[in-house]
Parts: structure tokens; sequence; C-alpha cells
């Protein structure tokens, strides 16, 4: 199995949480993969983010989730 990987970083809106499956939709209506450690805490619905992401074999997987001012 190859795994290609690709790092990118948006300014968004949270646009939906899910808890259960670990993800999170963006603004843009695709929804990214956060790590089981994840501490969602203190995210809200329509929250300005700033999102590092790969893609990896397709997916999106958040790496980095910052709150913008």
């Amino acid at each position: 199995m190859t795994v290609l990987a690709q790092n990118n970083t948006i300014e968004t809106t949270i646009k939906a949480i899910d808890v259960t499956r670990l993800t999170i939709t963006l603004a843009d209506g695709k929804t990214y993969q956060v790590p089981a450690e994840f501490n969602f805490n203190g995210l809200t619905v329509g929250e300005k983010v700033s999102v590092s992401y790969s893609l990896v074999d397709g997916k999106r997987v958040i790496d980095d989730l910052d709150v913008e001012d």
C-alpha cells in the first residue's frame, strides 16, 4: 500500500463537529479527520479556524488546528 501525503493550510469556519466519528466539517463542505487524542473542548460551529491538514490516501487528516481571533 502506498501512502501519499500532501500538506495544506486553510482559514475557514467550522460547519459541523462529530465527536463520535472524530471529524470536523468545514465551510468548504469537506470533512476532515482528527486524531483519536484530539480535544474538541471549546470548539463551536461557526468558529473561525486555521487548519493544516495532509491528504493521506484520499482522506483529509488534520495535523494542526488553531482558533482565529
